[in-house]
């Protein structure tokens, strides 16, 4: 098992935003968290990336528990935030290479993380003149640059057209053959068309977890959930 989480909770003063979560994921998952605002999704991911410190329950990644080991944790993760900060007058090259920095990875690394996620053709174009979905690849890049082993991408389609979308979806995938991805979302059709597992989180607790193959009447289960 790559992440293992048991019992988790998380109290906001007497209001549970994570209530007793339970699940794991596999190294060659792309696990899709869905749920609507307020589901818990951001709490999860701040917890799982170490912002958020105080919780409890039981995380262990490899092995190695989370309350004990948050550094060595996050040194084999890598994280795309949902507002994807960037530095948007740098050029693509010198903003890779100042997040390599921080990772010292070689400039191979670099290379590959552009290659891998289609940037060849615009490593030397300023962040703020490309488009958003090329801005979503040099934020995946980014995230990547140390070859992470657990990947949390927090609405990465969002706000992408038709055609970025397809491209991002297999970028995805791709990526996630070989590492364990979480996939935060609250649109449905994303879940289906990316992901291979959906858990469907709701007022801090897993209303669902099965592969999408497996999956019926998700559309409806969703719908009842958000008119509740």
């Amino acid at each position: 098992m790559a992440l293992v989480i048991k019992n988790l909770e998380k109290k906001y003063g007497n209001y549970k935003v994570i209530d007793k979560l339970s699940f794991k994921c596999n190294k060659g998952e792309i696990v899709g968290l869905l749920g609507l605002n307020g589901a818990g999704k951001t709490t999860l991911i701040k917890i799982l990336t170490g912002i958020n410190t105080k919780w409890d329950g039981e995380i262990t990644f490899n092995g190695l528990d989370l309350q004990k080991n948050i550094q060595k944790i996050q040194k084999v993760t890598g994280y795309l935030p949902e507002d994807n900060p960037l530095y948007s007058d740098l050029y693509v090259i010198e903003y890779l290479k100042f997040i390599s920095n921080f990772y010292k990875t070689k400039d191979s690394q670099i290379k590959r993380v552009i290659d891998l996620t289609g940037l060849s053709n615009y490593k030397n174009k300023i962040i703020k003149t490309l488009s958003k979905g090329y801005k979503q690849r040099i934020g995946i890049a980014a995230a990547i640059l140390h070859e992470p082993d657990f990947l949390i991408l927090d609405e990465p389609t969002t706000g992408l057209d038709p055609h970025q979308l397809l491209e991002i979806r297999k970028l995805i995938k791709d990526i996630g053959k070989n590492k364990t991805v979480l996939f935060s979302t609250h649109i449905l059709s994303e879940v289906k068309l990316t992901c291979n597992r959906v858990l469907l989180l709701h007022e801090g607790k897993i209303k669902l977890d099965s592969p999408i193959k497996k999956v019926k009447n998700l559309e409806k289960l969703f719908k009842d959930l958000s008119n509740k």
